[in-house]
């Protein structure tokens, strides 16, 4: 169908999905307290990628270091990742969404958008809900909004498993006076640069000055955190097909690299997946990008544009190689991500004609 504008917007976002995932393999893990990361060994360097509602009560979060997850909850059961259980059960998910009849916007796994246009949401969400059960045997909750920023803040407060609105009318009653930090979009980083100006809550940031937004985010950035204080978005729900605009490898390693070498040998075989990841696509390079986290955890990124589209491992590698020659000298590693945009199939400019998912 394409894009298209509605009256409402749904945001279905499944209930602690991987964790309800391994449930039904496992049904005797219901009620417990179950931790996903890594490998499932906490001994290891991995992150939590999520928790069940039990682990969360004990201040369990994804991206928490998995270390720090087992010492906060000691008799969790901690599960490693299996990346084709939840991509199948998610394409089932997307199936019973897509029966339903209305424009379906995959954002993720676990995540999307259904335009409506009915005089009772409510129903169609409990519609929603009923067909994912059938089909899955899994739970969701349902935000409704009447653009995507309110639907997908909408969904927090349904959770788990219910439903909520929120609209234009009831915005600033239900996130007037909540820290900024709560808005889809505001991290812990944008949070502390808006309090740095007085700004702390939602209804400050929809009332702060302009210029003052610019001046600190840039002309683009600013405007936007200004018109997600007030809850605008857009209402647009496009069911096309996302096209990925690059892909990308990272390790975290057991043990830092110290060397020059070992560094190397690392970019070199990170670079080889993300040229087979491309060629798979059929599609030239043409930015390569570089992410080192350095020990104990600082992270930097650059990015180099090369001098014309490339399917050669060698270019890739080479452009990688010079970008890393910029790394601090002597600083230990902990983590490499090696990142390769590609051209459109259209040959068009990924960064104005690709979506980004999660900012709207």
């Amino acid at each position: 169908m394409g894009p298209r504008a509605f009256r409402w917007v749904l945001h279905v976002d499944l209930d602690q999905f991987l964790v309800a995932v391994e449930v039904l393999r496992r049904p005797e893990l219901a009620g417990q307290p179950v931790i996903v990361g890594g490998r499932g060994d906490p001994a290891e360097r991995a992150v939590v990628s999520t928790a069940s509602y039990e682990a969360r009560r004990f201040g369990v979060g994804s991206g928490m270091p998995l270390r720090l997850a087992a010492r906060k909850v000691p008799d969790a059961i901690i599960l490693p990742v299996d990346h084709e259980a939840y991509l199948e059960a998610s394409g089932r998910v997307m199936e019973a969404l897509r029966g339903l009849g209305t424009v379906v916007e995959v954002l993720g796994w676990d995540e999307a958008f259904l335009g409506c246009d009915a005089d009772d949401p409510e129903a169609v969400a409990r519609r929603v809900q009923e067909a994912v059960l059938a089909a899955t045997e899994l739970h969701c909750s349902v935000g409704i909004g009447d653009n995507k920023i309110r639907a997908k803040i909408a969904t927090g407060f349904g959770k788990p498993s219910g439903i909520f609105r929120l609209t234009e009318q009831s915005w600033f009653e239900v996130m007037g006076e909540r820290p900024t930090i709560d808005l889809w979009g505001v991290g812990a980083k944008v949070s502390k640069r808006l309090a740095a100006h007085g700004i702390t809550t939602v209804t400050q940031l929809a009332a702060a000055d302009g210029d003052v937004l610019v001046g600190e985010f840039g002309p683009r950035m600013g405007a936007w955190y200004g018109d997600l204080g007030r809850g605008h978005g857009s209402a647009v729900v496009d069911d096309t097909p996302w096209v990925a605009r690059g892909h990308s490898r990272e390790t975290t390693y057991q043990q830092n690299l110290t060397t020059p070498e070992q560094v190397e040998a690392a970019l070199r075989d990170l670079v080889a997946h993300v040229h087979a990841d491309t060629e798979a696509e059929d599609r030239p390079v043409f930015r390569m990008g570089l992410k080192v986290r350095y020990a104990p955890f600082f992270t930097q990124n650059s990015s180099k544009k090369l001098p014309a589209p490339t399917r050669s491992l060698g270019e890739m590698t080479t452009a990688v190689l010079a970008l890393a020659a910029g790394m601090e000298p002597g600083r230990e590693v902990r983590l490499l991500g090696v990142r390769a945009e590609m051209v459109m199939p259209d040959g068009g400019d990924p960064l104005e004609r690709t979506p980004v998912r999660g900012r709207i």
